[in-house]
């Protein structure tokens, strides 16, 4: 899939992701999976102009990188439970120590990539994701997040 083809999909339309994570449009954020495998998912978004988080300007403001990158670990947990022929369930963001991002907001418009990839995991329902948010093929913002999916 080429970059600059992706069209966001309406929410009606959205069969790969909605069957994955447990948000609901307006709150579900990420508009595709990319990919998804035992180590990592990938999602795009295409910023909305007009969707309730945009700033005056039509952009999304950084912060809400940590949000895109919590979907998109969930996106890999409801993956992993489709296979098991159960529903997505809802996990907990349990936090990070340090999101580090280049830019104030992301632009009206951009189309934005961000990997999840398994850097801990444990019987208990404990995990830590490395996670990279990317515009053309740049770096944009990287956190470890810290998630929490009970039985």
């Amino acid at each position: 899939m080429m970059a600059d083809s992706f069209r966001p999909r309406s929410p009606e339309a959205m069969e790969p992701t909605i069957p994955l994570v447990p948000h609901q449009p307006p709150m579900l954020l990420i508009d595709a999976v990319r990919e998804v495998n035992g180590q990592q998912c990938t999602t795009l978004t295409r910023v909305d102009p007009g969707a309730w988080y945009a700033d005056p300007d039509g952009a999304m403001p950084a912060w809400f990188g940590l949000e895109l990158m919590a979907q998109t670990i969930s996106a890999y947990s409801g993956n992993r439970q489709k296979h098991l022929g159960i529903a997505p369930k809802y996990g907990y963001l349990l936090g990070t120590r340090e999101y580090t991002c280049e830019v104030p907001s992301f632009p009206a418009g951009a189309l934005l990539e961000v990997v999840a990839r398994v850097h801990y995991a444990d019987a208990m329902g404990l995990s830590a994701f490395a996670c990279e948010l990317r515009r053309d093929g740049v770096t944009l913002a990287r956190a470890i997040l810290k998630v929490y999916e009970p039985d």
